[in-house]
């Protein structure tokens, strides 16, 4: 069995037991240049879009995901373009950007899983320590930290 064979069977289980899975990407290459992030696989298989995150540290995009996609899953709660979320990261708004995967955010092993026809994306975006998103004037960091597939 190859290594992404393997992949894809434990990625099945996964699906199989929770309704999804996480899938972390880290740049690579010899510039290292890139953000790292994180998508949801198995959405797809129920109509919702597949989640995705960028720029943090892969434990807590996990954990993020996790959340969100539970409440996709368990309770069909659905996000729109543009929608604030004030329960995800404490003392901090989220948002939730609608978009076409990019080359930087791309979700290979859901567009592998379902075709690309059939993947939607819904990123979560996080703001800078003073609630500034990436599309705002003032935001803190430099756009390669978080890219977006969108915005608002």
């Amino acid at each position: 069995m190859t290594g992404i064979d393997d992949f894809m069977r434990r990625q099945s289980q996964m699906i199989d037991r929770v309704g999804w899975s996480v899938t972390l990407v880290h740049p690579s290459g010899d510039d290292d240049t890139g953000s790292p992030y994180a998508y949801t696989v198995g959405l797809t298989a129920h109509g919702y879009p597949e989640l995705l995150i960028a720029g943090l540290d892969p434990a807590i995009s996990q954990q993020l995901l996790n959340d969100l996609a539970a409440r996709v899953y368990d309770r069909a709660e659905r996000f729109s373009h543009g929608q604030r979320i004030g329960d995800l990261i404490a003392s901090y708004d989220a948002a939730i950007i609608d978009g076409e995967p990019t080359e930087q955010l791309y979700p290979g092993a859901a567009i592998a899983r379902y075709g690309q026809e059939q993947v939607r994306v819904q990123q979560i975006v996080w703001p800078d320590p003073d609630g500034h998103f990436p599309w705002d004037d003032g935001y803190a960091y430099p756009s390669e930290v978080q890219p977006v597939i969108d915005r608002p």
